[in-house]
């Protein structure tokens, strides 16, 4: 009888784990990239996922966004930086808004933060650790 009742007992706090976790929408995992085409990450050291479980937010990804410029032609010179070398303003025009390009996408090796959706079938590469 009393190994009955323990055994209860077990599958009563199991159950109330299982319950507990399928309220968390989310977990916080951490992983490395160890392929770029195809992406790989690997989760945990352990859980290989691939492109088609992985959303990747901008922080991760390269893109375009626009800045503006008061005085463009303060930013602008030739050649390699000891030895750069003013160009003349009088070549360019004054810009309020513009395209620049930013390199953020992952690279082999990059250690990775993830949220991992509820049910565990996707997850949402956040940033880069460090």
């Amino acid at each position: 009888m009393l190994a009955d009742a323990n055994e209860l007992v077990e599958m009563l706090k199991k159950a109330a784990i299982k319950a507990v976790e399928a309220r968390k929408p989310v977990e916080i995992c951490f992983g490395e990239v160890k392929s770029i085409s195809p992406l790989e990450i690997l989760v945990e050291q352990k859980i290989p996922l691939g492109e088609s479980q992985l959303i990747l937010c901008q922080n991760v990804t390269e893109h375009k966004i626009h800045i503006s410029v008061e005085n463009i032609q303060n930013f602008f010179y030739e050649g390699e930086s000891q030895n750069s070398m003013r160009l003349d303003p009088s070549r360019f025009r004054a810009i309020k808004r513009m395209p620049v390009t930013v390199h953020n996408g992952l690279v082999v090796g990059d250690n990775v933060i993830l949220f991992r959706q509820q049910g565990g079938q996707k997850y949402l590469v956040v940033d880069r650790i460090g």
